[in-house]
């Protein structure tokens, strides 16, 4: 349930980050080109995506596999 729980909260963050940095005054350059301050959030925000998906998976698959193993002990 943790690691579920780790990648919906994940999600919800970054997902506020991003709308936040998009916002930014300093994401942008006067010309309207992406500054580094911009770039550096948004692989960070990529890669937090990314893990975050991956430990929800993980949990979920852990999970489903706890409620087959316990479905499998109340028929035997």
């Amino acid at each position: 349930m943790f690691l579920l729980g780790f990648g919906v909260w994940s999600w919800i963050i970054w997902i506020t980050f991003a709308k936040n940095l998009w916002d930014s005054d300093r994401a942008w350059a006067a010309d309207g080109s992406p500054t580094a301050y911009f770039i550096v959030h948004a692989v960070l925000t990529v890669v937090s995506f990314v893990l975050g998906t991956i430990i929800g998976v993980i949990g979920l698959r852990t999970l489903r596999g706890a409620k087959s193993r316990d479905a499998e002990k109340a028929d035997a």
